[in-house]
């Protein structure tokens, strides 16, 4: 068992993670299975994009590094045409849009931990990228934005009885059906993200 840390970050990839690593001097300790970045109090996990790659990393980091709260952090598309690229919502409620429950057919709701004072929104996650702008509209119904992790992070930081709370910045909307157009938003937003993240986020959990 490694030691305790305060915080914990689980981010899908590099791409998105870059600004931390770097602004926090985190140092990176383990190659496998997943990346992990650290310093004296922060820890930070590089997932992989999806459920399976964010449950097992946050699974890992519960287990061996026993943090006081995990943050998902990363970029999110926009379900409809209400939000802007790089707007940052703290999230508040989440649907796993692919995976309804069994019995009911509707789709399986999760709540994360939530801090006070910061503007919120509704994830939809799903194991596939939703980029087609008529499958964003069908989920706005339900949700204000879309990724491939939240929920899993939320699903094992609760079989660990660990507090997870969630931000994320808008990357894509529905104007942005390619990757590589996502790709350069990342690059675009990921240094703002970070900033907002330190100096907003970051003192209140602290």
């Amino acid at each position: 068992m490694e030691k305790n840390f305060v915080t914990a970050l689980v981010m899908a990839t590099l791409l998105e993670a870059k600004p931390f690593v770097l602004g926090m001097s985190l140092k990176q300790t383990h190659n496998a299975p997943f990346r992990v970045f650290q310093n004296d109090n922060v820890l930070l996990i590089i997932s992989g994009i999806g459920k399976a790659n964010a449950a097992m990393a946050t699974a890992i980091c519960c287990q061996g590094y026993t943090p006081l709260c995990i943050c998902n952090l990363g970029a999110v598309g926009a379900a409809g045409n209400g939000h802007s690229l790089g707007e940052i919502f703290h999230i508040d409620e989440i649907i796993e849009y692919d995976r309804p429950e069994l019995k009911s057919g509707k789709p399986r709701i999760y709540i994360p931990d939530t801090l006070d004072g910061f503007p919120t929104a509704k994830l939809a996650t799903s194991d596939r990228a939703i980029l087609a702008p008529d499958e964003r509209k069908k989920i706005s119904k339900n949700a204000d934005l879309i990724d491939m992790e939240g929920a899993a992070v939320v699903q094992a930081c609760r079989k660990f009885r660990t507090t997870c709370f969630m931000f994320k910045f808008v990357s894509d909307t529905p104007e942005h059906t390619r990757s590589e157009n996502i790709i350069e938003n990342i690059r675009g937003y990921r240094d703002l993200f970070y900033e907002y993240f330190w100096d907003s986020v970051m003192p209140v959990l602290t």
